[in-house]
Parts: structure tokens; sequence; C-alpha cells
């Protein structure tokens, strides 16, 4: 008889009440922390699964799991890259639904802000505990049946470090076990910093399809539309996901902890939780300079923290995309941030080589590429690369259309919000202090969004006051990443309208409590607009590379330089002062102030 291997694995079980022995087909249960097995046992018992697989992180791990989802059907390996894989979900299922978000807390201004009787605020959605318990009782006992529950210990910042904090999700989805070890931490080693008791999120999350399935699952992708919500507990740390396995909605380190249950700690704590990339921009001098920006999703985080400058001497490093930690440092005064993520959720569409190489280099290995196209051989595609792919180039649209490029210019590869999600660790511009413990220094805050008009290139705020007020007014034309459609200019304050986790009147006193203790060394802030248009519906900016010379500017000001005029508005650029060389620019058009728009 020929010797072969056979994958064998041993399984223990546990014994839950009112549900009897469950398998544990991976890691012991017995050697969680107490507290932890206790919750645990809470959730079993709640989604009675059937099997109970508890999570290292390991390469072996992703292995195994990847080799299940392309079993199923869940995923197709992408053959021209490394490790790729690719993965088309219902197309019920998209994007954050932020109508179906909400905040539990008993008392509704814990959570949401007064407003007139009738009038409903657009900061924060709330139930009441009574509410949501039978939202709750009618999705989540029983959810899990036929499935695999997963035990994920996750750590959002550097394992250990004193910014950093630890989550722990429960899910039925391989899809999300595969992301959240790309996004965040994963490891058994976060076991041993719950050994004492210490605080951390519980993440509950389940796609609404228990097995058998009572209607057909659609591109191998089970979600439940109809009943889909997704639930904070401020005051519990508590998270609970129903029906979507988009990223948004079910990984849970991202949005709901990173900013709403983070935002509620750091309110808690004194310090704060935001919707903002963190890069380095080093000057031809070199000088090094940290900066944070909050722009609404969609809206160039991704470019900008990835940025390659067309003016030269100039270098940029990324420290993250997309949320930043910042706390004041007790004894120095400095603002230091970290990236509690590990990875990159970006938006594909638009993203090529000219846009942002830097993050199509770092998606070329060890990627899941969500409701992108694919051409025919085997690589990705989405609307931004025509000029890197030969026309006529047959591609699987991420609805499954094949169509030839070039042939029908109506024809849609990628969904707007097809998204890549790929390890930090690989953007060949990463800088080394990208995960220090310690955080990097922040010297200047930027808040932005899309303003066709009336908004000029750049403002300096007056002082820290005045830049709290300016990111408390920030609008944004709406973008793909939630379920709004259309363009319409939204209020988007601070970036966070849809990931504010308490009241947003103490949001905005949070932030301004910060100017109180003289020991704080306040960063200067700056609204910036790359998105102006003529009256021919054009950009008056070039942006993406270009956006350099804005944060030249920038970094110009946080050194003192006499480069800046005041406004009405706050202080603009002095004429000249901005390196404009090799542009065509229509200065006076981009940083006019109109009198009847203001």
């Amino acid at each position: 008889m020929e010797d072969i291997d056979v994958p064998f694995s041993e399984v223990h079980h546990i014994t839950i009440e009112q549900l009897g022995n469950v398998p544990v087909t991976k890691g012991n249960f017995q050697s969680l922390p107490k507290h932890v097995q206790s919750w645990l046992a809470q959730m079993i018992q709640l989604c009675k699964p059937h099997t109970v697989h508890i999570c290292d992180g390991s390469e072996e791990e992703a292995e195994m799991v990847t080799k299940m989802l392309v079993k199923s059907g869940q995923l197709s390996p992408l053959p021209k890259y490394e490790n790729c894989y690719i993965c088309r979900t219902d197309p019920r299922d998209v994007a954050r639904v932020e109508s179906k978000t909400f905040l539990i807390t008993k008392d509704k201004h814990e959570s949401v802000a007064h407003s007139r009787e009738g009038v409903s605020g657009v900061l924060g959605l709330w139930k009441s505990p009574d509410e949501i318990k039978k939202d709750i009782d009618d999705r989540f006992p029983g959810c899990m049946s036929g499935r695999t529950l997963y035990v994920i210990p996750f750590s959002m910042g550097p394992i250990g470090s004193p910014l950093s904090k630890i989550g722990v999700q429960v899910t039925d989805s391989a899809y999300v076990v595969l992301s959240m070890r790309v996004m965040t931490r994963v490891s058994s080693e976060i076991w041993k910093h719950l050994q004492r008791g210490e605080e951390f999120v519980r993440c509950l999350h389940s796609v609404g399809v228990p097995l058998p399935a009572a209607n057909p699952i659609v591109n191998n992708w089970p979600c439940n539309p109809e009943k889909t919500i997704i639930t904070h507990f401020p005051d519990s740390r508590k998270i609970m996901s129903f029906g979507s396995g988009y990223g948004g909605n079910s990984l849970l380190g991202k949005k709901c902890f990173a900013l709403r249950i983070a935002g509620r700690i750091a309110y808690d704590e004194g310090w704060l939780a935001e919707h903002m990339l963190i890069m380095s921009v080093t000057n031809p001098q070199g000088q090094e300079k940290f900066i944070a920006a909050a722009f609404p999703s969609a809206c160039g985080k991704t470019n900008l923290a990835m940025l390659t400058p067309t003016i030269p001497g100039y270098k940029i490093q990324c420290v993250g995309d997309d949320i930043a930690w910042m706390r004041f440092d007790k004894e120095t005064g400095e603002l230091r941030a970290i990236n509690p993520e590990a990875g990159f959720f970006g938006v594909a569409p638009g993203t090529n080589m000219k846009t942002n190489p830097n993050a199509v280099l770092t998606c070329l290995k060890n990627s899941i590429f969500t409701n992108v196209g694919e051409t025919a051989d085997g690589g990705f595609y989405w609307e931004g690369l025509e000029d890197e792919t030969p026309a006529g180039t047959e591609i699987t649209s991420w609805t499954g259309e094949k169509y030839k490029l070039g042939e029908d210019k109506s024809k849609k590869s990628s969904h707007p919000n097809a998204r890549f999600c790929c390890p930090a660790r690989q953007c060949p511009i990463i800088h080394d202090k990208w995960e220090d413990p310690a955080g990097v220094p922040i010297s200047a805050i930027i808040f932005g969004g899309r303003r066709p008009e009336g908004v000029p290139l750049v403002i300096e705020a007056f002082n820290w006051a005045h830049g709290v007020f300016l990111a408390a007014q920030l609008k944004s034309e709406s973008t793909a990443a939630a379920e709004h459609t259309g363009k319409q200019v939204m209020h988007d304050p601070f970036a966070m309208r849809p990931f504010v986790g308490y009241n947003f009147g103490k949001y905005i006193q949070h932030w301004l409590n910060f100017e109180k203790n003289p020991n704080n060394k306040l960063p200067k802030i700056f609204h910036v607009n790359w998105f102006r248009l003529d009256e021919n519906n054009k950009f008056l900016w070039p942006g993406f590379g270009d956006n350099i010379r804005v944060l030249d500017w920038i970094i110009r000001r946080v050194n003192n330089e006499d480069v800046a005029d005041k406004s009405p508005v706050g202080l603009l650029p002095k004429k000249g002062s901005l390196n404009l060389q090799g542009l065509n620019v229509e200065w006076d058009k981009l940083m006019a102030l109109p009198k009847e728009y203001w």
C-alpha cells in the first residue's frame, strides 16, 4: 500500500448547558483566561454552532482556511500573483449600512446629541437596551447552527503597546478569519495579556444564515440583508453584528472597534480615536514631520498616505491610511499616534500606477480582492487600470459578466466600493516606526473633503479652537463607501459622521479640552480641498502626487515660516508661497472666497 499524507485533527469538546457537547476542532478552550471562557460559553449557547475553532493567527491556519474557502467557492485564486484571491459578494452586501448601525445606551443622550422634537440627527443612531433586545432575540439564537464558530484573539495596535487595545471576535465567517489576520494582529500571544482579567472588547459577528440555509446563497456568499444590524454597546465595550459579511460590517476591529468603541474608551481615558491617516514627510533639508489627516471614506486618505511626490527632494513614508489613535505624552507634551490596524482595506477603483503606485505594489501578494473584475490570465482589474491593461483583454466582472476591454464603454468590471485587503508591512514606503509601541509625534492635523465649490485649496486654522471649528463644519460629497446614492454634499464633521461612538457635543468638548492642559504641544490644524471645480466641472487642482506642494507649505507653517496671510476664514498661503513650478493652475480661482458662498 502506497504511503500518503492523510490530514487529521485532534478534536476535544466543551459541554455547554442546554446545548450539550460542542466539538473544539482547534485550540484548547480550558487554557483560555476564565473571563474569556465565560463570555465564549454565553456566545456558544446563544449561537449554537456545530463546532468551535480557536484561531492562533499562524500561517498554517491561514493556509487551511484559504483552502476551505476556495473549495467552497467563496474565494478563487488569482494565479498571476503570489497568494492572492478574489471574492464576489452577494450584490446586496457591498458596503457599510449606516441606516442599520446603532449605539446602545440607557440614556439616549450618552449616544446622540440633543435635537428638536421630530428631528432625527445624522451623527449616530440610538436604540434603547429594551428595543435592541428584541432585535437580538429575533436574530442571534441558533444563528450559527451547522456552522463553525471561530474565536479570533486580536490586538489593535502593536501587541503590548501602552497605546494598544485587545479584542476577541467570534464569527461564523471564514472570510472574516482570513481578513482579520491581515487587518489586525491575530495571535495566541493575546491570551497572555488577559490572564489577570484585563478588559477586552467583545465582538460577536454572524452572517445570519444557519444551515441548512432557508434561501439560496448567492455567489457562495452567505448574508441576510433583510435582517442586517450592527450594534455597539459603549458602556460594556461590546459589538454585535448580524447579517452582513462585508468588511466594514464584519471585520469588527475596523470601524466598529477602532472608531466607535475606541472613541468612547478614548473619551473616558483622555485620548483620541480618529478616522485619520498617519504619514511622514521629509523635506530636502532632511527634516521629518509626521502628519495626521482626516478625510471621509473614499476621499483619498490612502492616496495621500502613500503619495509619490512630483517635486524632487521629498520623501513620503506611510504609518497608516485610515485610523489613528493619538495620546498626548504626559512627560513631553507631544501628541503621539499609532496606526491600530495591521493592513490596508482600500477602495480599488481609481487606484493605479499613476494615482497610487505604492498601493498597487502593496497588494501584489498575500491579498484579498472583493468585488473587483478578473482578467482572463488570472489578474485583478478595476476602473482606473485601463491604461495598464491591453485593449481586448477578456474581463469577468464582479457580477460574473464576461466582456472584452474597450468594446463597450458602458461595462463596469467592479463595484464602486470594491476593495483590496493587504498587509501594511508589504507597502514599499511603510515607515520603520509604523509598529513603534510609543507611536510617532504629530506636528500637523489636516481635515478635508470633496467640496466642488467655494472652499479654497488650503486653510490654516487661527488656533486650536478654530481648528476644532473647521473640523466640526467639514462637509463632503458622498461616495460609494456607504449606502448613499447620488452626489450630495453632506455634513461630515471630523470625517467621523458615521463613526462617532458617543454624544457629538461631548466629542467636540473633548477636543477643546486638550487646549486646557498647558503641557500639551498642540499640533497646527489645517483644512484642504483637492476637489474644487471650475465653471466647466474640471478639477482646478491636479491632486495626487502634486499634493506634496500643499504638504510642503503646511510643514513650512509648522516651522513658523512667514508664508501665510490672514483672511476671514483662516490663514491662506501668500501668493507665490506655494511651489507651483511645472503646473498650470488658476491660483485666484483655486483660492477664491466668494462672499455669497460663505
